[in-house]
């Protein structure tokens, strides 16, 4: 994800790629963008009609005259032109409608869909990318670079195709009347195609610096309302706040920098523009004055002049916005660049329910070649076995089950699950055969069934009150005042710790995985509510192999074997002989 621009049509390639999904919506799009031309290009006629043929002594158009043979006098001449004026501002005004209505429409239907394959793929990215990227810079890719999708598809693409066109047109009617004036017109293109070309890449890069800064303020945003209690805790609130403003002061700078920068560019455009139709209208009036051309003629080439400038003045000014927003959607398709690191393999073992059998063997992992991790580890665990992992806080317990789950793979070593390698099992089937319950259960912001159901999304109602029964969260449940349809809030901060532990220990129920883990689920409650936990957890782990971290004698006392661990190495195996002797120090 780096912050070194691409070049800009691989970036144009891969946004035309992206939005195949609605190119029926786009076509139409430009089909109606299109239909402004040949009303751009009618729009001067009432005017010349009303200054040569009303004003004036000059005969109607040929055109006109030929589908309207009784035109002849003053009075129906005016009444053409006001009819004539009406006719197109009406067409322009329906035509503006439904093309704001499509292009609404179609621009909510790429970013939604963007969005989507973007957070599906974040999503089956290894834990190693987001532990090193994190979830705040993420999100702000998903959520605030994503739309220039469509600001580049419909606003960028579909303008300066239309523009081109028009600018074609306007300077081929422009050559009918004035060839002169035409080429007069268009010798200040090259000039705006070098401050185009200057200006972009300024642009493109100044953009670059800008969104990381805006992701860098938001990132505070983030971290200040996710630890609001540990700042309110220390009073640190007007700390976090001088850290946000001055994040936002260099943001504010860095913006402003752009923004100047734009509207230099702008400047410079508008008085190449100006210079460009002073000396139309310079070489015009000598036209008029010499009879190479009528004043209406010259009014009309002027609007037609105008009118070709704007699709100049768009081909100008869009070119700088798009390179904003090819900064934008480039860092979203930078997400897209990250590769899973664990593979599915070719050939996958068929997984329905796993017996339970795991086994270590020779594992080593590091955490990015950092020195923390595990160092070769080798234990066996028959099926149904309850095994206790203890050790000091940063040991390894933690990697250790995470490697089971195949949140990472091992730089060496092999785990076993069943006696294969959980590398030749689809990753999907492999963690099917686990049921996880935290220390910090993790709560979603919807209803106490949907979450006990979280794990299985088609269950019943009577199996989801059958897993909370037994998790010995049923009637504390019915006792809120919406029963299993409450919402608990976000991260679950409605109920208390021991609430939520055990609405955790009921989705394990409702799973009904064949391998349990329990990452030191009472070490945060108290002993009458450990003492109702330890009662469904026993239930819980009763024919299930079970790994359980914890700290306290009375939670390991009926495990098969613990595994103790110090600095990522397996120490010691205690086995059932001679957990009879059992001490902890911790």
């Amino acid at each position: 994800m780096s912050a070194v621009p691409r070049k800009s049509w691989p970036v144009y390639r891969l946004v035309i790629a992206q939005s195949r999904s609605c190119w029926v919506h786009l076509l139409g799009i430009a089909l109606l963008s299109l239909v402004s031309m040949p009303l751009a290009l009618l729009s001067p006629l009432p005017l010349k009609v009303a200054v040569d043929s009303v004003i004036g002594q000059q005969p109607v158009p040929q055109v006109l005259h030929s589908l309207l043979p009784f035109l002849s006098n003053t009075v129906t001449g005016l009444a053409l032109a006001i009819c004539l004026l009406l006719l197109i501002a009406l067409l322009t005004n329906l035509q503006g409608l439904f093309s704001w209505w499509l292009q609404s429409h179609t621009g909510e239907k790429l970013v939604w869909d963007f969005r989507s394959e973007l957070l599906n793929h974040v999503q089956r990215l290894s834990m190693s990318y987001h532990d090193s990227k994190g979830a705040i810079d993420t999100a702000y890719r998903i959520q605030h670079d994503a739309p220039s999708l469509q600001y580049i598809a419909i606003q960028g693409f579909i303008p300066l195709v239309t523009a081109s066109f028009t600018l074609i047109g306007m300077l081929v009617v422009c050559s009918r009347i004035d060839r002169s004036l035409a080429l007069i017109a268009l010798g200040i293109t090259p000039v705006l195609f070098f401050l185009t070309r200057t200006c972009g890449k300024l642009v493109r890069n100044r953009s670059v610096q800008v969104r990381e800064l805006d992701s860098s303020a938001m990132s505070v945003i983030y971290e200040v309302l996710g630890s609001i209690r540990v700042i309110k805790a220390f009073g640190q609130e007007k700390h976090e706040h001088q850290r946000f403003l001055k994040h936002s002061a260099l943001r504010i700078s860095g913006q402003m920098q752009l923004s100047i920068l734009q509207a230099t560019f702008n400047v410079l455009i508008g008085l190449t523009i100006s210079i460009g139709t002073a000396a139309v209208m310079y070489t015009g009036v000598h036209h008029v004055q010499s009879g190479l051309l009528t004043t209406g003629e010259l009014l009309m080439v002027m609007a037609y002049i105008a009118q070709m400038y704007e699709p100049l003045r768009l081909l100008s000014t869009k070119t700088t916005d798009l390179q904003s927003w090819l900064t934008s959607v480039e860092r979203a398709f930078a997400l897209l660049d990250e590769a899973p690191e664990l593979d599915e393999p070719r050939a996958p073992q068929q997984l329905a329910r796993a017996r339970g059998e795991i086994e270590f063997l020779d594992v080593c992992f590091r955490y990015g070649g950092r020195s923390r991790g595990l160092t070769n580890i080798s234990f066996h665990v028959p099926s149904g076995s309850r095994v206790g992992i203890v050790g000091a806080t940063g040991a390894g317990k933690s990697t250790l089950l995470a490697l089971l789950n195949r949140f990472y793979d091992p730089d060496s070593g092999r785990v076993l699950l069943d006696g294969k390698d959980v590398r030749g099992y689809r990753i999907a089937d492999l963690r099917r055969q686990y049921s996880i319950v935290l220390q910090d259960p993790l709560l979603f912001a919807t209803t106490i069934a949907e979450n006990i159901a979280y794990g299985k999304p088609h269950a019943t109602t009577d199996e989801i009150y059958a897993a909370a029964i037994a998790a010995n969260a049923h009637e504390f449940i019915l006792a809120l005042p919406d029963g299993y349809e409450t919402k608990v809030g976000e991260r679950g901060c409605r109920l208390s710790g021991g609430e939520r532990q055990r609405i955790s220990l009921a989705r394990a129920f409702l799973r009904d995985s064949p391998i349990l883990i329990l990452d030191e689920p009472t070490s945060s409650v108290d002993a009458a509510t450990e003492a109702a936990i330890m009662e469904a957890t026993e239930t819980l782990m009763t024919g299930r192999t079970t790994f359980l971290i914890a700290h306290r004698l009375s939670t390991l006392k009926n495990c098969d074997m613990i595994l103790r661990l110090s600095d990522g190495e397996l120490v010691r195996v205690q086995v059932a002989e001679e957990l009879a002797e059992l001490s902890f120090s911790h």
